[in-house]
């Protein structure tokens, strides 16, 4: 649905700030091409954090090949999620939050997109201590406050700018990782040495294997409620197979890329940290590389701060809507941006601990609760509902979808609660999970029972009403009310 707004022309828009936020892009502002949706997200993905994320497995114990084996099953495992979410925003032209008022209510999704910017504050605040410490590194000054804010000021600024400039930023930063980490990668295969040891499964580590899995996959997981945000405005006779190629590749490439480089790091550097480890490695290769190695890193943390920054402000400006209907102005967006910024960054003013400890166990957590989610929309997107929704009606309080839906909340419940036998924390550990050695079945159990549960329910939808209450706003509203169909 279209609102009063302060929107530009169309053609304004790629070089002016984006004026849209929450709302229903229409026709005529989609354009793109499918194939800018891997850059977007190889580069998400292509940063230290992430090769932090590799590191998990190996301070457990786990040998580097052991690690390979989780980061590759469990990236491609999260990441396949990831893609069926991304390739709904096309077909909808909204916000990955937004359409999930179809599932939860007009009000009930309010409570999943707090846990969503909960989860995207957290990865900010993580990424904005590297970018912190690799500022500290390489100019020898010891500021964290300051580094933090002209970080978070950085990425502010893109996130504002939005949509168009965050895609074009990102193409470019893929040639500048390619140029860096790509020769790097190479380098260190070739000229730094591991030990033989490193390349065997010999007292295979099952729980640093499930531990390295589950956060592999949650990560690649992570991005599945906003990954729609990114491919909305692409023209809606962009065939689904390719927004979905397109995203499952460059997340996968992205994350196995670093997490896997992360891990061998870890392995030859076994008291390291990330970045430590990286700039040893790199001066090993060539001496004093690894502080301009560290330097390269840096956009690229920015740009994922950028990436998480409008990504949140959406479910923030979401939440704000679903207590009280709001306009969706630019200057909303822009307000909801500094606010998550500012979250963001006296989080990382005010956070202490081990950085690995703490992000492992954020990691785990992070996959629990979007776990249901993620079942319960996608189900319903290309099962239930099969990608026809009454635009006009999400974005009304009562409307058709009512604003509590009671089937996607009780199935979520439903998923959490099968989970919790299952789980493994470093705060508890459920009595299944002690039984099977700790093994981690968390994430299978919870698909499967939100799932079911949803599919279950959801046999009461009358879509014969809905399909009636699209048409009716179709005849009122013209274009903005068209129930879209996914494309074969």
């Amino acid at each position: 649905m279209t609102r009063p707004n302060d929107t530009l022309p169309s053609a304004a828009l790629p070089n002016a700030i984006e004026s849209r936020s929450i709302d229903w892009v229409p026709i005529s502002e989609r354009r793109g091409k499918p194939w800018t949706l891997f850059p977007l997200w190889f580069m998400s993905n292509a940063n230290v954090t992430t090769l932090a994320t590799g590191m998990l497995g190996a301070a457990l114990g786990a040998s580097f090949l052991t690690s390979l084996a989780a980061i590759v099953l469990g990236v491609a495992v999260g990441t396949i999620f990831t893609a069926f979410h991304s390739a709904q925003g096309p077909q909808l032209g909204l916000p990955q939050m937004i359409q999930s008022r179809a599932q939860f209510g007009f009000r009930g999704v309010a409570l999943i997109c707090a846990v969503v910017v909960f989860s995207l504050v957290g990865f900010n605040m993580f990424n904005q201590m590297l970018a912190g410490e690799i500022l500290t590194m390489t100019t020898g000054i010891e500021a964290n406050g300051v580094w933090y804010f002209v970080i978070s000021a950085l990425a502010l600024v893109l996130a504002i700018f939005g949509y168009h400039w965050i895609h074009k930023t990102q193409k470019w930063l893929t040639l500048l990782f390619l140029l860096t980490f790509g020769i790097f990668t190479v380098a260190a295969i070739v000229a730094v040495p591991l030990d033989p040891t490193q390349l065997s499964f010999d007292g295979f580590n099952w729980p640093a294997f499930l531990v390295q899995f589950g956060v592999a996959a949650a990560y690649a997981l992570g991005w599945a409620p906003y990954v729609s945000d990114y491919s909305r405005y692409l023209p809606p006779e962009t065939r689904p197979g390719k927004a979905l190629f397109h995203t499952y590749g460059g997340v996968f490439v992205g994350a196995v890329w670093l997490m896997v480089l992360g891990a061998f790091i870890a392995a030859v550097f076994t008291a390291a940290g990330p970045l430590d480890g990286v700039r040893d490695a790199a001066d090993m290769i060539l001496p004093g590389s690894g502080f301009w190695l560290l330097l390269a890193a840096l956009p690229g943390l920015i740009s994922v701060i950028t990436v998480n920054i409008y990504a949140a402000a959406m479910e923030l400006i979401t939440i704000a809507d679903s207590i009280r209907p709001i306009r969706p102005t630019r200057t909303v967006r822009i307000v909801a941006c500094t606010l998550i910024a500012m979250a963001a960054f006296f989080g990382a003013l005010l956070s202490t601990g081990d950085f690995l400890a703490n992000f492992g166990s954020f990691l785990v957590i992070l996959l629990y609760v979007l776990v249901p989610w993620t079942s319960v929309n996608l189900v319903d997107y290309y099962f239930v509902r099969r990608g026809q929704y009454a635009i006009r009606q999400i974005f009304k309080p009562g409307g058709i979808y009512g604003n509590w839906g009671w089937r996607g909340m009780t199935a979520y419940a439903i998923g959490i609660v099968a989970m919790i036998p299952f789980a493994v924390t470093a705060w508890y550990t459920g009595p299944i999970a002690e039984s099977l050695g700790g093994a981690d079945l968390a994430l299978f159990v919870g698909l499967a029972a939100s799932a079911v549960a949803y599919v279950i329910l959801a046999r009461s939808i009358d879509h014969d009403r809905e399909r009636r209450a699209a048409d009716e706003d179709l005849a009122l509203h013209g274009e903005e009310a068209i129930m879209f169909t996914p494309r074969a």
